[in-house]
């Protein structure tokens, strides 16, 4: 029986594996469910739609930026499973709070005023939740596991992540919108209730946080009320601060800084795509929101395929061997998406085709073979790269380590979208945007191979620090 397999059977790692699974798929069903409603039911434009989806996405990266330092401290000074249980309680109230967004705007009630805003600060809620669940869902590994068991651990919740992704895109593709509403609520109680049964994790050092801007402030000021109100500025420089070390203690590890701005360039690009599937299914292919849905679902079964499927080549070794080759292959993919979504005839009568029959489409199979490419690629990528992270730092610092991650990623993924939503707003076709997408692979590949050259020479190292 494989190690993966035994995993899936311990208390230590299964409970875990079925919260994050929750937390993803609500996300996921929640996100997903209120950009296809809002391209398809709201907006008749392909410039508007675009916009809207980049809008959607920076909304949702922004609380990785301005929250990650602080959730990576958290982590590292106070117990990971009670940090769990507190964020899945946070997550049944912006679930409601969702609910109630989807429900006015399926009513036609204050739409543009205000459903589509308060939606749209749901999603801020949802990744906000989300940036504090982040480090701990890989740092809490090493706690839990043994050594050998950190990267088949990493690629099953990976695997698992994208499986629920891939369900929650699925269910906001094909079901209605007030089924959505009630099934992001049912689904925040259940992950609740899954969350209680994750083992403790204490903080494994004496760590303590520090807010160096407002500390002074503190001993002045008595009431916390007038210290949120008279220095919240403070506070969120405080937060600048924090996010700044967190990265420059990263830069000190050749292996894990490569590894963090690598896996940065990977998710800018699937940041792109992801912005440009509805828009692009719409106006580009003509087909319904269930293919718009179908294209996520594709990426992300592609992407766990190639989180299972490194593991198996690399035999729960972590190395970023094939890192530099496997984002290549992606480039190609995207490069061949983009030729095919070029080749694309509309059908004749101009109507939005249901997924049963825009299948049967001439290129229909050519682009879904593409797409897959593309994600499979790039889980083979970037998986080993996450384990750099929790494996070449000290025990003590894994979740400020994965914050670190999270802040350079969220703040590429942000310039990613904005740049996206610049070539919307001067007019450049959504398909044509591919080709920005392709471009970044370039860059990827080169940091695939210095960070490849990094470990061999942190492995040639290794001998004379023993001597």
């Amino acid at each position: 029986m494989t190690t993966s397999t035994n995993l899936l059977r311990k208390k230590r790692f299964l409970p875990l594996m079925v919260t994050q699974f929750f937390n993803a798929f609500n996300d996921n069903l929640f996100k997903t469910a209120l950009v296809l409603f809002v391209v398809y039911s709201v907006y008749n434009d392909e410039k508007q739609e675009a916009l809207f989806s980049g809008l959607a996405s920076v909304i949702f990266i922004v609380p990785f930026v301005i929250l990650s330092a602080l959730a990576g401290q958290l982590a590292d000074t106070r117990d990971k499973a009670a940090i769990i249980r507190t964020v899945k309680i946070c997550e049944i109230g912006w679930a409601s709070l969702g609910a109630f967004g989807l429900f006015l705007a399926w009513q036609g009630i204050a739409v543009h005023t205000f459903a589509i805003p308060l939606l749209l600060f749901v999603v801020f809620l949802a990744a906000a939740q989300s940036t504090f669940l982040g480090p701990i869902k890989y740092a809490i590994l090493p706690q839990h596991l043994e050594k050998d068991e950190v990267l088949p651990g990493t690629g099953l919740i990976e695997a698992g992540t994208y499986i629920a992704i891939l369900t929650g895109t699925i269910l906001a593709g094909f079901i209605s919108v007030e089924v959505a509403m009630v099934l992001v609520v049912i689904t925040s109680f259940i992950g609740y209730l899954v969350s209680r049964f994750v083992p403790d994790a204490p903080p494994q050092s004496d760590y303590e946080m520090h807010y160096p801007l407002l500390e002074p402030y503190s001993e002045q000021v008595k009431s916390p009320l007038l210290r949120w109100l008279g220095y919240a500025p403070v506070a969120v420089a405080d937060q600048a601060v924090m996010s700044w070390r967190l990265i420059r203690d990263t830069m000190h590890n050749r292996e894990i800084w490569l590894s963090i701005v690598a896996i940065s360039f990977f998710w800018t690009i699937g940041a792109v795509l992801f912005i440009q599937f509805p828009p692009l299914a719409k106006n580009q292919l003509l087909a319904s929101k269930e293919v718009a849905s179908l294209f996520l679902v594709i990426f992300s079964v592609g992407i766990a395929i190639g989180s299972v499927g490194i593991n198996a080549l690399l035999k729960g070794e972590v190395s970023a061997r094939f890192s530099p080759f496997s984002v290549v292959v992606m480039g190609a993919f995207v490069l061949g998406f983009y030729l095919v979504a070029k080749a694309w005839t509309p059908n004749a009568a101009g109507e939005l085709l249901p997924v049963e029959i825009w299948i049967l489409e001439p290129l229909a199979i050519p682009l879904s073979l593409m797409l897959l490419g593309i994600s499979t690629a790039g889980g083979f990528f970037v998986v080993p790269l996450y384990a750099f992270l929790t494996t070449r730092c000290e025990h003590d610092a894994a979740s400020r380590t994965i914050a670190a991650n999270n802040i350079v990623n969220s703040l590429s993924m942000v310039i990613g979208s904005i740049f996206a939503i610049g070539l919307t707003t001067l007019g450049i076709p959504v398909v044509e945007q591919l080709l920005f997408a392709a471009a970044m692979t370039v860059v990827s590949a080169w940091l695939g191979y210095l960070l490849y050259k990094a470990e061999k020479d942190a492995k040639a190292l290794t001998p004379q620090a023993a001597e």
